[in-house]
């Protein structure tokens, strides 16, 4: 295990210097910024040394990056996080009946519907939904993370654990004010991640089924429900985490367009403001900060797959 994450940290480090080469071409694209008129080599060094000190520099205005990004950032994660959840809570037991039932109609019938989702454009679905439960029901808000009318004091920046941690009165209706802020955004940026987790997981349990280990099970006399909860699950999810976690790299390019549409006051409509106005210091900090976190994402997911995992673990004992 020390080896394997040694070496998932050696593609990290190697990856992030990969990183900071383009954050530092963003910042050369200015020809009238400092960068631009160092050479390129001694200005990355420098660009490496002001990083490694979190100074992303400051933006058109003079207002610093890092201060900015602390703002918008937690805002993505949360939509991101509940997306997330609620691809997991959904993909995996629909994604485990397809498995259980493949080549069965119910199978055909998910995976059509998987594939159909897959392909609608994320942001028509955003519109319709806009359209159809905010313009013509009015049962969820167009756009923002709460009413203006309520005030949820920043202490983690995430609105769900701020409104929870606040004393105020009107706690109760803030809550279900970011809860109805929320639903619409977290639904559509939660369709593409939901269709590769019930892929991934009809895929596993269709593999694991077929297994010896399922069919000592079902001579030993163990009911169906048994079998899926004590045996196929628990060997047919631990291979589809590093996968999982891949989705989030997708996830943060899907928020870009989310966000944009509702008007959420997250990292991705940041960025899109940004290159309106052609701020490259703000630019280069939102992609090394979206860029960094995802590495990171990915690195947790290996390792937590691995150490879930016994395939993996008895590929170490073999290499070892």
């Amino acid at each position: 295990m020390f080896v394997y994450t040694l070496r998932r940290m050696n593609l990290f480090i190697i990856t992030l210097l990969m990183l900071t080469l383009i954050g530092f071409s963003i910042l050369r694209i200015d020809p009238h910024s400092q960068a631009a008129m160092q050479p390129f080599f001694q200005g990355w060094f420098d660009y490496l040394t002001q990083l490694f000190h979190l100074d992303l520099g400051t933006n058109a205005i003079g207002v610093p990056v890092l201060a900015e990004i602390k703002s918008v950032f937690p805002a993505t994660l949360e939509l991101c996080f509940f997306a997330m959840l609620f691809a997991l809570v959904i993909g995996i037991p629909i994604g485990t009946l397809a498995g259980i039932r493949q080549g069965k109609p119910i199978d055909t019938i998910i995976s059509f519907s998987s594939m159909v989702g897959y392909s609608v454009p994320i942001f028509w679905l955003a519109l319709m939904m806009i359209m159809f439960f905010s313009l013509d029901l009015g049962i969820t808000p167009v756009s923002g993370r709460y009413d203006l009318i309520y005030h949820v004091p920043y202490i983690t920046g995430f609105s769900v654990i701020d409104a929870f941690l606040s004393d105020d009165p009107l706690r109760s209706q803030t809550l279900h004010s970011i809860a109805m802020h929320l639903l619409l955004p977290c639904l559509v940026l939660a369709l593409p991640p939901t269709t590769e987790v019930i892929r991934l997981m009809r895929a596993s349990v269709a593999d694991v089924r077929k297994q010896n280990y399922i069919r000592a099970a079902r001579t030993r006399g163990l009911s169906s429900f048994e079998i899926i909860f004590h045996h196929v699950l628990r060997n047919a999810i631990p291979p589809i985490i590093p996968k999982v976690g891949v989705q989030l790299s997708s996830m943060l390019t899907y928020a870009i367009i989310t966000e944009s549409i509702f008007h959420w006051p997250g990292i991705g409509r940041w960025l899109l403001e940004a290159l309106a106005n052609k701020d490259y210091v703000s630019i280069q900090a939102g992609v090394m900060v979206v860029a960094t976190f995802v590495l990171i994402v990915n690195i947790l997911s290996d390792l937590i797959g691995a150490l879930v995992n016994p395939h993996i673990r008895k590929q170490w004992h073999a290499v070892k």
